[in-house]
């Protein structure tokens, strides 16, 4: 069972993350155990406090190392407690590496993962060493951590074996194999005037893959081709590519 350990001055928030959908029935199933940590908790006063003015001034305030480091060292001791010897410290903050499917799957494959939501300008910087990894979720700040260390647990959670009813789902999302997803379609055959492809209501499961191929690489190439240039083609991915530039400009 893959163990969450999250530090955070709003453990309320993950009930939206471990208590709905797959992620919640994933935990209901014994897949993983979440549990939150509040520094207010472990804080030296009567009012609680976990945060303080920045040494050599500036706006804002910024959370206190004390709090934080005892309320970690709690959660690295429970982790210890349910088998995990050392669990991996991650600080959610817009200064972190960029999150990618390569790094949810690395992390997917860890036992334990203690997660430091921040907030206010930030955390003491002494709490640092108490951090194996630091993780953004994009190139923009947020009120805290909570959000991210949220996406960071749906991320993870939906790529361990048993948590989603089709196990290939995983392997067929967005950026699994370097390009966007393809387009997908249900019923009716026909909705306000705009018919399912063809090929989709063929029963020809060849054609079919090799028509969501194609339409996974032009839906790339117009849209991320960052991850495109990435990518080295094959040369039938360089055919199926041209013929959706092709038909796109025919049409």
């Amino acid at each position: 069972m893959l163990q969450f350990d999250v530090v955070t001055i709003f453990p309320a928030m993950f009930d939206a993350v471990a208590e709905a959908g797959v992620i919640g029935r994933a935990r209901d199933k014994g897949i993983y155990q979440l549990v939150a940590w509040n520094p207010r908790d472990f804080a030296q006063n009567a009012y609680r406090t976990v945060d303080d003015r920045p040494y050599g001034g500036g706006p804002g305030m910024v959370m206190m190392a004390k709090p934080l480091g005892r309320a970690m060292a709690a959660a690295r001791q429970r982790q210890k407690s349910a088998g995990v010897p050392k669990p991996r410290a991650i600080h959610l903050t817009p200064q972190g590496r960029s999150l990618s499917h390569e790094l949810v799957m690395d992390l997917a494959g860890q036992q334990g993962l203690v997660l430091l939501a921040g907030r206010y300008e930030g955390v003491d910087e002494r709490v640092m060493r108490e951090i194996d990894d630091q993780i953004s979720i994009g190139d923009y700040v947020l009120s805290g951590g909570e959000l991210a260390a949220m996406v960071l647990i749906d991320c993870i959670v939906r790529q361990l074996p048993g948590v989603l009813g089709d196990a290939e789902s995983a392997t067929q999302d967005s950026f699994v194999n370097g390009l966007l997803d393809c387009p997908h379609y249900t019923r009716p055959e026909a909705y306000e005037g705009q018919k399912v492809p063809p090929v989709l209501l063929s029963g020809n499961h060849a054609d079919i893959s090799r028509w969501r191929l194609k339409q996974a690489l032009g839906r790339t190439w117009q849209r991320r081709p960052d991850l495109l240039a990435k990518r080295v083609l094959s040369e039938d991915e360089r055919r199926l590519l041209e013929e959706f530039k092709q038909e796109l400009s025919g049409a």
